[in-house]
């Protein structure tokens, strides 16, 4: 190489890595711009007097002000101040206009949305809405504006950098209290949990008999607990479970259904979908006369999508003096974008949900007039439609015009008008143009914001339960605890009562009249406790009550409980009185049912060879059935359960069904294991007839064999924290490969599994073992003997924005099941501090 060449290749990656330094620095500089100020004074026209925000170690900021007005300007404020991206993301997400946001590739979930009408329906909430939540909505609005008022671009957060690329001179838009009311729609739809199953019943029976789908849904375990016992005063009706479902209609339904659920997905895709089909959250609770201190404690873990920035958000909310007119002193979790908490505590109270999962959402057939698109019939006569226009602006391209119609079930959500034609000797009632009618509930306007408003200022069992009956939808179970040792439960919401013994497990005609709701069960027949003698309450997303003694149908998608029997038995098992560090065990807990019921089985079946046995034995001969992070038992288990369920059930199931390999799964397995000729254990795929025992070798070798190329022939090298591990994906950049590193965080190992306590779920259907679907999205335990003793731990951290010190900083402690207090008293605030921000008028 000549001299001359040299020097000129040397200066060239002289430049380049000058380029390089200056463009890092470059991006570190904007990465920090966004980073919120936490010292010092700020003006907030608009506030009454003083506030004052301390920010602890981890964080989390608490608001001390004079009024609840201020509280609320404050709250809003800094919410946007650590994470206003989020807050737009989601807004335009709610009211379905995301591509006014990111484009025309998010058109047809807009028009989805548009078609649900969140917005229109929050609008209508709005107009209804009394003063005072109106004035906090206000309140909460005028302070995120004042943060949009000091703050613009990327100075606001980093993602506006990227999305300029997008949509070049986009400026967020000030925030309304509509944009909070839609929100609450998001989080409806990702709690549903019936229509999605609806669908999968009905696209089922194409393939399957009326019993074969049933022994895929098979009745809640008549062995596992329900969460209130007592019925007495409870009982309104006779429940009779509906005959089984016409599988010819099922068939004829499908291609509208496949689309319906398509489009369904997709929104899932977009907004992170918390919805899994091992969905779940837990909470507890127990008096003093089985805790240490004679106080009673409370503990919630909500398992939710592992989105980073996170979907919560903690606050301490408090008035200085708490008075008539400023009653709030509370701590605990918020959302974003929405004003106060949704859980925590106050001074007296502590509360939890837990999903129930009711079935709130019915398909309707819709008979459509062949020579007018915009008449429906009902009850023998053509009904007119209302029709609603929207329009969808799509940054960088054209508005589109769409048109929604309604029939008073509900949106027409697929609509196969002029499209689908059927034989005359079908053999089926079915129109030849037909539509498909989503009733739910969420689509009527509500109070639900009424009731968490209500929450906070409650102050004994009686307000809270005051509070509850306006908390419409999502439905949750709402538990209780006080600092006088009272501990209860409260099921609120509208659930529907249905006519001519439909039980919402698939489509009906919605001509005929005979199927239509009825109203709702009212609030005082809705399941509650106070106080039940045995002096605790468990809900884990398992039923309810036995419906057949409740006498009316809430739901037929529980959760199987699993989660619910393991913490009871660790109630009931305890060595002795109850304290935090009990409970802390317990949020932890990895036990497995599902292994205590197999194992025998597995242990029993002659394996096909000697080496096969051998390691059977080695590594699961004596293996505990916890999921910890070092073990190979459960490595080995959770791809023999992934084998298994995929040996027994996918040649039956329609192309790129997979078993999921939640407790539904496993009690479909258990109901069957000692047919070993069930029709599950043979393979369509073979001449020959398959059993039980000739399933469970295939499966168990497959694990053998995954392990060994995924983590090598040694089996005292295999681990589950190898397999199972969590990442935490922006809900945008995730999308972009080139960006997305700067923004999303992991993966971190982790212990637990779906259907323990510790509820990382994984997905038996996926390729992979690391958490996917729902973890527990925080974890709280209140010792309302001791506020100050209480504890916490979420899984990112605080900030919304890419780089911050709290915008990851607490995923290790959650991996590891470890815990931080959750600070109540001001002086403790104060010591551990680190900023003092104070907003002035």
């Amino acid at each position: 190489m000549s001299p001359k060449l040299r020097r000129f290749l040397f200066g060239l990656v002289g430049v380049v890595l000058a380029l390089s330094i200056i463009g890092s620095y470059w991006f570190q500089q904007v990465k920090r711009a966004s980073y919120p100020q936490i010292d010092g004074t700020i003006t907030l026209t608009g506030l009454d007097g003083p506030v004052d925000v301390y920010r602890d170690a981890n964080g989390v900021p608490h608001i001390y002000a004079s009024t609840e007005h201020d509280l609320f300007m404050a709250q809003g404020f800094i919410h946007a101040q650590d994470r206003f991206w989020q807050m737009d993301f989601q807004r335009h997400t709610s009211a379905g206009r995301l591509s006014e946001l990111l484009g025309g590739n998010t058109v047809d979930t807009d028009i989805f949305l548009r078609t649900l009408g969140w917005e229109r329906v929050a609008r209508q909430e709005l107009a209804a809405i009394d003063d005072e939540t109106l004035s906090t909505l206000q309140a909460y609005a005028d302070g995120v504006n004042a943060y949009l008022a000091q703050t613009s671009g990327t100075d606001i957060s980093l993602e506006y950098l990227f999305l300029n690329l997008l949509n070049a001179g986009y400026e967020p838009q000030p925030w309304e209290p509509l944009n909070t009311l839609t929100w609450a729609k998001a989080m409806a739809w990702d709690l549903r949990d019936n229509m999605d199953t609806e669908i999968d019943r009905a696209l089922l029976l194409a393939l399957l008999t009326s019993e074969q789908v049933a022994e895929l849904y098979p009745p809640y375990p008549e062995d596992r607990p329900y969460i209130v016992n007592d019925l007495t005063g409870f009982a309104t009706g006779t429940f009779t479970p509906a005959p089984a479902p016409d599988a010819a209609l099922a068939a004829q339904l499908a291609p509208a259904l496949q689309a319906a659920q398509t489009q369904a997905r997709a929104l899932d895709s977009i907004l992170g979908s918390i919805l899994d089909e091992s969905v779940g959250s837990n909470s507890w609770a127990v008096a003093g006369s089985r805790t240490a201190s004679g106080a009673a404690l409370l503990a919630n873990d909500p398992h939710l999508t592992a989105n980073i920035p996170h979907i919560w958000y903690q606050v301490g909310l408090h008035c200085r003096p708490k008075g008539p007119d400023c009653g709030l002193d509370m701590v605990g979790f918020s959302f974003p974008g929405v004003p106060s908490i949704i859980i925590g505590h106050n001074d007296r109270i502590a509360w939890g949900f837990t999903n129930v999962g009711p079935d709130v959402m019915d398909l309707f057939i819709e008979k459509l007039n062949p020579e007018n698109p915009y008449q429906y019939e009902f009850e023998g006569e053509w009904r007119e439609m209302d029709v609603v226009t929207e329009s969808i602006v799509v940054a960088g391209g054209e508005t589109i015009d769409l048109e929604v119609r309604l029939t008073h079930h509900g949106p027409l959500i697929q609509d196969l008008y002029g499209l689908d034609t059927f034989s005359e000797d079908a053999g089926i009632d079915l129109p030849e143009n037909y539509g498909l009618a989503l009733s739910w509930t969420a689509l009527q306007p509500n109070r639900t914001w009424n009731a968490v408003f209500g929450f906070a200022h409650a102050q004994n069992f009686e307000e809270f339960r005051a509070a509850a009956r306006d908390f419409a939808v999502p439905s949750q179970n709402l538990l209780y605890a006080d600092v006088d040792g009272n501990i209860g439960y409260q099921m609120p919401g509208l659930i529907p009562l249905r006519g001519g013994g439909a039980d919402g497990r698939m489509p009906v005609p919605g001509w005929t009249g005979e199927f239509e709701w009825e109203g709702f069960i009212p609030f005082e027949q809705l399941p509650w406790v106070y106080n039940p003698p045995e002096g605790y309450i468990v809900t884990a997303n398992n039923a309810v009550v036995d419906e057949a003694a409740y006498g009316i149908q809430i739901a037929d998608t529980w959760s199987y409980g699993s989660r619910a029997q393991r913490i009871l038995d660790l109630i009931l098992n305890a060595p002795g009185p109850i304290d935090v560090a009990f409970f802390q065990q317990m949020q932890g807990d990895t036990y497995y049912l599902n292994a205590e019921t197999l194992m025998p089985v597995l242990a029993a079946v002659p394996l096909e060879n000697d080496e096969l046995t051998a390691l059977r034995d080695s590594v699961l001969g004596g293996w505990d059935y916890r999921f910890e992070q070092d073990s190979p038992g459960a490595a080995l288990f959770a791809a023999f359960w992934k084998h298994l369920l995929r040996e027994t059930y996918v040649d039956n199931l329609p192309e790129d069904w997979f078993p999921g390999g939640s407790d539904r799964w496993s009690t479909a397995v258990s109901n069957m294991l000692d047919d070993e000729s069930n029709f599950w254990w043979d393979d369509a795929g073979t001449p020959e007839r398959e059993t039980r025992d000739d399933i469970f070798n295939r499966a168990f070798a497959a694990a053998v064999a995954e392990l060994k190329d995924v983590q090598g022939n040694d089996p005292t090298g295999w681990t589950w924290g190898g397999l199972h591990g969590i990442t935490f994906r922006h809900q945008v950049m995730n999308n972009f490969p080139l960006i997305n590193s700067v923004f999303n965080e992991g993966p971190f190992p982790t212990s637990g599994g779906s259907d323990m306590v510790n509820n990382t779920n994984w997905n038996t259907g996926n390729d992979h073992y690391g958490v996917s679907g729902s973890s527990p999205s925080f974890r709280m335990i209140v010792d309302l003997g001791n506020l100050n003793n209480s504890w916490f731990i979420q899984p990112t951290g605080q900030s919304g924005h890419a780089g911050h010190p709290h915008y990851i900083d607490l995923a290790p402690l959650w991996a590891q099941v470890e815990f931080l207090p959750l600070h109540w008293d001001l002086t403790t605030i104060q010591d551990e501090s680190e900023g003092h921000l104070q907003l002035v008028p």
